[in-house]
C-alpha cells in the first residue's frame, strides 16, 4: 500500500490540518492497513466497501465507542479522496458505508445569569494574570471564538474603530467579529496595561503568561475551568462551554440562526441547529410558568 506520509504532508502544508490531526489520521490510517493485512490484502486497489464494512464491524463489536468509529472511518475516507486525487484509485469504496448512530448530544451552557455573576460581581486580581484572565473570559463569551482561535490572537486582529475582531478558524476562514462597546472598551484597556507591564515592543502575542510569553492551550483551558467553578455546577467548564453559552444567549436573545452560524465559523446551518433545542427548552419553561391553563 502506498506510504502514509504523502497524505499527511497533504495535510500539513495544504489543508493546514494540526498537529493532533496529523497524529489521529496516522492512527487511524495505520489501524485500517494492519487490519487490512490481517485478511490478506496487501493492495490498495483491492480495498471494497465490503472490506470497509467488515472493518467498522470488528471496531464497534471490539466496544469502541460510534464517534471514535465514525472519526476513524472518516479519516479513512480522506485518504481515499486523496489517492483520487493522485490517480492512483478510480473510486472511494467508503462513499455510502454507514456509519453507526451518534446518540445527539446537547451542548453545555452556562446560565446567563452566572455569566453576569462572573464578568460583574467575581473579583479579579488587580494584576496584570487578573486582567489577562478577565478578557479571556469576556472574550470567549462576547465573541464565541475557539479556544485555538483565540490563543492564536494578535493585536493586529482587533480594529477598535470598527468595533470588530479578525479570527482566523479553521482550515484558515477568516470571519470577522463584532464587538460591543463595553467589550471594545475592555480590549483597550487591556492592551494598555499590558504594553505597561511588558513593554509594547516586547509583545508578540495578544495574550501572554505572566513571564511574557504566549499563551498556551492548558493555561486558557485552567483559567476557564478556575472561573467557571466559582459560578457553576456543570461537569464540563471548557473554552467551548462559554462558545456555546455565547451562541445559546443570542439564540434566546432572537438572534437569527444563519447569523450565529457565520458569528460561530461553522461550514453548514446543521452545526448551529442543534443550539435551537436548547432554546425550545427554554421557550416551554416560559410557557409552563405563563399560560393560565398550564
Amino acid at each position: 500500500m502506498i506510504s502514509i506520509k504523502s497524505f499527511l504532508k497533504y495535510l500539513e502544508f495544504e489543508k493546514r490540518s494540526s498537529k493532533y490531526t496529523l497524529v489521529s489520521y496516522r492512527c487511524d490510517l495505520e489501524q485500517f492497513i494492519a487490519f487490512s493485512k490481517e485478511k490478506g490484502i496487501e493492495s490498495i486497489a483491492l480495498i471494497t466497501r465490503k472490506h470497509i464494512r467488515n472493518w467498522i464491524v470488528d471496531m464497534v463489536n471490539s466496544g469502541l465507542a460510534p464517534k471514535s468509529v465514525n472519526r476513524k472511518v472518516t479519516s479513512l475516507k480522506s485518504y481515499f479522496k486523496f489517492l483520487m486525487r493522485e490517480g492512483i484509485v478510480e473510486v472511494n469504496p467508503v462513499d455510502g458505508v454507514p456509519t453507526p448512530r451518534l446518540p445527539k448530544k446537547l451542548p453545555v451552557f452556562v446560565r446567563e445569569s452566572e455569566m453576569d455573576l462572573l464578568l460583574d460581581e467575581i473579583p479579579f486580581a488587580d494584576d496584570y494574570e487578573g486582567k489577562r484572565d478577565k478578557m479571556i473570559l469576556e472574550l470567549f463569551y462576547g465573541s464565541g471564538m475557539r479556544l485555538s482561535e483565540l490563543v492564536s490572537l494578535k493585536d493586529r486582529d482587533f480594529d477598535l474603530k470598527q468595533g470588530v475582531v479578525r479570527v482566523t478558524g479553521k482550515y484558515n476562514k477568516v470571519r470577522i467579529i463584532p464587538m460591543y462597546s463595553s467589550l471594545i472598551s475592555l480590549v483597550e484597556e487591556y492592551i494598555n496595561y499590558r504594553n505597561v507591564i511588558f513593554g509594547k515592543e516586547n509583545v508578540l502575542s495578544f495574550f501572554l503568561t505572566k513571564k511574557g510569553d504566549a499563551v498556551y492551550h492548558k493555561l486558557i483551558y485552567r483559567v476557564v475551568n478556575k472561573y467557571l467553578t466559582l459560578v457553576t455546577t456543570l461537569h464540563k467548564k471548557s473554552p467551548h462551554v462559554l462558545r456555546h453559552s455565547f451562541a445559546t444567549s443570542l439564540l434566546n436573545a432572537g438572534a437569527d440562526l444563519n447569523a450565529i452560524k457565520e458569528l460561530l465559523g461553522h461550514s453548514n446551518l446543521n452545526a448551529t441547529q442543534v443550539y435551537t433545542h436548547n432554546s425550545f427548552e427554554k421557550l416551554t419553561d416560559i410557557y409552563n410558568q405563563a399560560h393560565p391553563r398550564s
